[in-house]
């Protein structure tokens, strides 16, 4: 293992903070490259629940660093509030970095979120409503704020005076009664600065003299391949590049220092939020996998929509994110039905379909065509790790087979749980 890149392979929540969690411990540079505080990661310890929400999971290990890179939109509120957090419960964030030219979520972006939501109806994606789009979207037109900016005051100042009388016009003609003040907002976020100002280094150079150093770098997706910018269901993902190629966009280390990216796959679906699901199941199936594998979200709590696994969409994220390996989750969540279904492929207007439509009513309406594996039942999981994949039943490890028949590359990663030792490595 040098440097690895862990990315989600269908709409987020497949388990990739437990994933990291594992590699974290062969890594010493643990690197979030993408998204912000709507993401959540969710990492058990023994008998403690760590959820993470800016903050690389790499923290939990004292002996490693843990890198928000540059790609990251960054709440300074939240990243404090969260560093606070960790350290009430004994976890000192001195292993901390940020970028110094991570954007920052402004209290603009926030009411935006709101609003434009609001606004969009029938097109909302159903977001966390914490100011990621509305900050990613000032980064793009070259009118946001950086992390390096609250250490020039001049600079800050500059910015605020031409931003936020504009955002306060765009509120007031969408008739809001909102209205944001310059001064409020420039000493508040050089306060922010100051508390910060002990973690923010430049990460590319950090991250290159490391992988010279041949250290061991993983870096931590959030979300999900299907919720990407470019190549997710749009307009229903979220507003960066989940994919393997925002890991050197968001850190600043090239394409070719990456030698191998993991896709975390849950061993069915799930998604928060709108937007077409193909193999969504609102019957008792769903709900006993929505139960059994507590499909609520991390950050917002919300219900899960569930369903059998899509492999259209894992094949899918193989091509876009140069997948080596699989590491599969929950797959003790499917214990307990009599059978268990697989997408193969979809039909629309009698036509067979191998690929992922870009048309949003098209993916709509597809049809799943289903491969049906005999369920499994009365597995003892806790002893599945110490004895190893061999003593997997066989109607697990068929459908495990099926998995990398289809995808042409290996499942070395099984988790059969939410614990750092509920795990089978092959």
């Amino acid at each position: 293992m040098t440097t690895v890149t862990v990315v989600g392979a269908q709409w987020g929540d497949e388990g990739k903070g437990k994933i990291t969690d594992y590699f974290a411990e062969k890594s010493e540079f643990i690197v979030r490259f993408q998204g912000g505080n709507n993401a959540g990661h969710t990492i058990v310890i023994g008998e403690e629940e760590y959820k993470l929400h800016l903050i690389p999971s790499g923290i939990l290990r004292s002996d490693k660093n843990a890198v928000i890179g540059n790609g990251v939109v960054v709440d300074p509120k939240v990243l404090l509030e969260e560093i606070n957090k960790l350290k009430d419960r004994g976890i000192d964030a001195d292993n901390l970095v940020l970028s110094d030219r991570a954007h920052l979520i402004m209290p603009y972006h926030l009411a935006m979120d709101e609003l434009e939501e609001r606004l969009k109806k029938g097109f909302s994606a159903g977001t966390t409503k914490k100011g990621i789009g509305p900050c990613y979207s000032d980064k793009v037109a070259r009118f946001g704020i950086r992390v390096t900016d609250l250490y020039n005051p001049e600079v800050l100042k500059d910015k605020l005076s031409v931003i936020v009388p504009i955002k306060n016009k765009i509120f007031k003609g969408l008739g809001e009664d909102i209205e944001f003040g310059i001064e409020d907002i420039f000493e508040e976020y050089l306060e922010y600065g100051q508390k910060l100002k002990r973690y923010v280094y430049d990460t590319s150079v950090i991250l290159y003299d490391a992988y010279q150093e041949d250290k061991n770098i993983l870096f931590e997706g959030a979300q999900g391949t299907h919720l990407d910018i470019d190549h997710g269901v749009y307009p229903y993902g979220t507003s960066s590049n989940t994919v393997s190629a925002g890991s050197s966009i968001g850190t600043g280390l090239g394409p070719k220092f990456i030698d191998e990216v993991i896709g975390v796959t849950k061993a069915y679906t799930s998604r928060v939020g709108t937007g077409p699901f193909p193999t969504e199941l609102k019957d008792e199936t769903g709900k006993h996998l929505q139960e059994r594998g507590k499909e609520f979200g991390t950050t917002t709590g919300r219900p899960r929509r569930c369903g059998w696994l899509d492999m259209v969409m894992v094949k899918f994220s193989v091509k876009v994110n140069s997948l080596t390996s699989i590491a599969l989750t929950k797959l003790d969540v499917l214990e307990g039905l009599k059978e268990v279904k697989v997408c193969t492929h979809y039909r629309y207007e009698g036509e067979d379909i191998h690929h992922s439509p870009a048309d949003i009513e098209k993916l709509s309406d597809v049809e799943p065509i289903y491969r049906t594996f005999k369920g499994w039942d009365n597995i003892d999981w806790d002893k599945i790790p110490e004895k190893g994949y061999d003593h997997l039943p066989e109607e697990v490890k068929e459908y495990i087979q099926f998995i990398e028949d289809e995808t042409k590359i290996p499942v070395d990663l099984i988790s059969i749980g939410p614990k750092r030792e509920q795990t089978i490595e092959r």
